[in-house]
């Protein structure tokens, strides 16, 4: 898988962060009904592996791609 578009990093306060809740905390959507549809509609990865469950952990470090939307690094 290429990366052409700039990583964008996320700080957490806490040891992780469920992918549903880094979905509304990057604003990328404004409630959790519209974090699942996110989930439902595109195509996630978690550091390159395919990703649809909503409270899958996500750690500092962790990426996550969001194809059409963009690539995002978990930071402490």
């Amino acid at each position: 898988m290429k990366e052409c578009d700039p990583v964008e990093k996320i700080i957490i306060s806490s040891e992780y962060i469920t992918l549903g809740q880094f979905i509304k905390f990057a604003n990328l959507v404004s409630s959790g009904g519209m974090a699942k549809a996110i989930l439902a509609e595109k195509t996630i990865y978690v550091n390159d592996v395919l990703e649809a469950r909503r409270g899958k952990k996500l750690y500092p470090g962790d990426k996550v791609l969001i194809k059409g939307i963009g690539t995002y690094r978990i930071g402490k």
